[in-house]
């Protein structure tokens, strides 16, 4: 029997040879093709950023009464046990695993905000780019509970993004005027997120805030 099979191996057939190359280099495609970029939807150009910024009312922000986190239902279920938090997580992370929860219990995010590389979701903060309060003074206040919820748990646009979690509760409800990502190379990729966000949901600006927004904007 050994004999038999020492004969095959010595004498292999024109279709193994063709099948080992073709598995050898399929294996080296999977092993050296780079990771899927992990990122929100990528936002509008600055081109059409300028345009939108030019679309949208420029007026004084509205007041803050009533304002309540809760008003924004989130973080609301995707999908069987994963709620928009966890979509998030897995969409923006590298090698994130998951437990039968949804819950990430692995993986790698790297915060866009200011280049830091976290391997705890527990650092890990999902970042609304246009605040909830500050949507609540630009408009939301007088939109539906459900249209509040689809804003706060958008995964269509660029609405959402994992970030460093120190660096979220910095940023705050601050709009481009008060606060800006403190890694500068992501900030012309910020305002053309927050004016495409606002564009699509109707929300105002004010004067400061577009004024900053066109600062940086110019320097797309």
């Amino acid at each position: 029997m050994s004999f038999f099979y020492a004969r095959r191996s010595r004498r292999p057939s024109r279709a193994a040879l063709l099948g080992s190359v073709g598995a050898l280099a399929l294996a080296s495609l999977l092993t050296t093709a780079p990771p899927a970029q992990a990122a929100p939807p990528t936002p509008v150009n600055a081109t059409t950023a300028r345009t939108y910024l030019g679309q949208l009312t420029v007026r004084a922000e509205g007041s803050s009464s009533g304002y309540s986190r809760d008003r924004f239902p989130h973080w609301i279920t995707q999908s069987g046990s994963c709620n928009t938090r966890e979509v998030v997580l897995k969409r923006d992370g590298r090698n994130v695993v998951q437990n039968a929860s949804c819950a990430a219990v692995s993986g790698t995010w790297y915060s866009e905000f200011d280049g830091a590389t976290w391997t705890a979701a527990s650092d890990v903060d999902i970042d609304h780019i246009v605040p909830l309060a500050e949507a609540w003074r630009s408009g939301a206040s007088s939109w539906t509970t459900a249209r509040r919820q689809s804003f706060a748990n958008d995964l269509s646009g660029p609405q959402l993004i994992a970030v460093t979690d120190n660096v979220n509760q910095a940023k705050g409800d601050k709009d481009p005027a008060e606060w800006l990502p403190p890694r500068t190379a992501y900030r012309c990729v910020y305002v053309r997120m927050w004016v495409q966000v606002k564009h699509a949901y109707g929300m105002s600006v004010d004067t400061a805030e577009k004024s900053a927004l066109q600062s940086v904007l110019g320097g797309c």
